[in-house]
This record gives structure tokens, C-alpha cells and sequence, in this order.
């Protein structure tokens, strides 16, 4: 099939690589969301997908928005038989969803009908599941509803981040969408509707739902930790100021610190929960890079009864 990827960050980069090495399909182009300001700098970057398809010699196209219509006069150009989609970043108008025969097809980190939206690992972890997956799926104009193609799943392990997952997800689902590909074009694979029962959506994670609350049990604060890094981070405040928490883990055998009381030894720090402590392994003071929590426990010589989050 004649193809046109749509995908914009890093993570979508593995499933553009296995449709390249394809000898059964071309990608004909590749659409991206615009070039975006980045760095100290905050010079305009391409993204991932467009660098990676500049590489390959593939013609990339950023519209502003999808309706636009140069955009939509060029992919009725390329004539594309179906538009593979990885972490796009925009809505896809009906308009636009009509040029391809044989639609979008999307590759969705979860087991649909859970977590459906922007942010699937991440409540996936921070939900406590013990597996998720990857999906391939039909776009239509409803939020992640369309009927699937095919699924695969993956096992969250008890110290992933979201970002070790997606990673993981990423290489995955780049088979399963090529897999998918072939299955469309062969006319083995026909895609299923989602069941009704079991949504559950996954709205991006913003700054605020990664705010630490100390009241909280300590495997919910290790958990919004995991499911926050790398992106948006989970953070706390100390002597007014927010401190990232990069990584931490629960530590069963203490119960004696109340909720966000600090307690530092040479060589380990500890804050209380709702229920047994955790034991902050790595953070980031504001302006400065990650570090160990023993060191800059040091460095802030923390007072006896000294609390994070107020």
C-alpha cells in the first residue's frame, strides 16, 4: 500500500523505521505537527518524525491544522491507500479522515476500550495496573472509539516509570502496526468494535495532577511518581520552593514519619505518608540538575521535623 505516516515525538519514530524497512509498502510522505520552539535558545526544532523521515528522504508536511486546505490538496495528491498514525498531537477532521480508502489507522498505547486520550501509560501506572499493551485501531471522529485491528500486551513492572513502558511500547507496537499494515492490505485482518463496557479515559497529565500528596498511601505517591516521569515530573514543595522527585521507592518497614515529614541519614532520606514511608532516591532542586537525595539532603541540612509539601 502507498502510505502516509502521521506522528510527531520520539516515541513514534520506531513505528516510521518498520513501515520505512517494509518491502511490502511505501511511505509516500509523512505529516508532523509544525516545528516548535525548543532549548535555552527556544529556536524552532523539527520534530522527531520529520527529522528521522528528512533522513530517509521522505517529503514532510506540517500543517498548522489538518483542515487546512493545502494540506488536504496534497494528500488528495499522494493518493494514500491508509494513513498509519502514531502520537500525531491533533484531532483529525472528517475531511481529512476520508482521502485514504482505507482510513487512519492508529497504534494506541493501551488495551482499548481502557484509556482512551493523550495519556495512556502514564494513568496506566499510576492506576496500578499490573498489564497494558498496545492497540491498533480505526479512527473515526469519537476519542479512540474506533474498531480494532489488533492488540498485544505488555507487562507494567513493579519499578517502571512511564517512560520505560512507552519505551518498551513503542518497539512493540511498531510490529504490530507493520502487522497491521499487511493485514489490511491482504484483506486478513478486519477490525473489530470496542465493547461498551470498560472505558475508562486518559486526559493528559498536567502539571498539577503531578503534585505529590503526602496524606496518600506510599504506594499511590510511588506510583504518581513513576507515572509522572519522565513527563510532567511529580514535584513537592520545599521551603516554598518545588523539588522534582525523579525516583523514589516505598519502604515498608516504617511507620514512624507523619505524613511529608523528612528524615535524612548519611546515606538515605525518608518522608512519611498515609501509611509507611518512602525513600527518596533521586530529586531536582528548581534550577538545578538531578542529583541524589542523599547529597542534597546534605546540602540543605534538613531540620528535625522539617516537612515537604506546604
Amino acid at each position: 500500500m502507498k502510505l502516509v505516516f502521521a506522528g510527531t515525538p520520539e516515541v513514534a519514530v520506531p513505528a516510521l523505521d518498520a513501515l520505512i524497512a517494509s518491502d511490502r509498502h511505501e511511505v509516500a510522505a509523512v505529516v508532523t505537527r509544525p516545528d516548535a520552539p525548543a532549548g535555552r535558545g527556544r529556536r524552532l526544532v523539527a520534530s522527531p518524525v520529520a527529522e528521522r523521515a528528512a533522513e530517509a528522504g521522505i517529503e514532510v508536511l506540517k500543517p498548522v491544522k489538518p483542515r487546512d486546505e493545502e494540506f488536504l490538496a496534497r494528500l488528495r495528491e499522494i493518493a494514500p491507500d491508509c494513513c498509519p498514525v502514531v502520537a500525531y498531537g491533533a484531532l483529525l477532521p472528517k475531511v481529512a479522515l476520508d482521502v485514504p480508502a482505507r482510513g487512519w489507522v492508529n497504534l494506541h498505547f493501551s488495551l482499548l476500550p481502557a484509556w482512551r486520550g493523550a495519556a495512556p501509560v502514564q494513568h496506566s501506572v499510576m492506576a496500578g495496573d499490573e498489564v497494558t499493551g498496545a492497540s491498533t485501531f480505526l479512527i473515526e471522529e469519537g476519542l479512540d472509539s474506533g474498531p480494532v485491528y489488533g492488540v498485544l500486551t505488555e507487562e507494567i513492572r513493579p519499578t517502571d516509570t512511564s517512560g520505560d513502558l512507552l519505551t518498551r511500547l513503542a518497539f512493540a507496537g511498531a510490529g504490530l502496526l507493520a502487522a497491521t499494515m499487511d493485514g489490511i492490505e491482504d484483506g486478513t485482518l478486519h477490525a473489530v468494535p470496542q465493547p461498551h463496557e470498560g472505558v475508562t479515559l486518559a486526559p493528559k497529565i498536567t502539571v498539577e495532577d503531578a503534585q505529590v500528596d503526602w496524606s496518600a498511601p506510599a504506594l499511590r505517591v510511588d506510583r504518581v511518581v513513576r507515572g509522572c516521569t519522565p513527563a510532567p515530573g511529580a514535584w513537592t514543595l520545599f521551603r516554598g520552593e518545588r523539588l522534582k522527585l525523579v525516583q523514589a521507592t516505598p519502604v515498608l518497614d516504617r511507620t514512624d514519619l507523619a505524613p511529608g515529614e523528612l528524615a535524612a541519614a548519611k546515606n538515605n532520606v525518608y518522608v512519611g505518608t498515609g501509611s509507611h514511608a518512602v525513600e527518596l532516591l533521586w530529586v531536582q532542586p528548581q534550577g538545578k540538575k538531578p542529583m541524589k537525595a542523599a547529597d542534597w539532603a546534605r546540602g540543605v541540612r534538613i531540620a528535625h521535623g522539617e516537612l515537604l509539601g506546604l
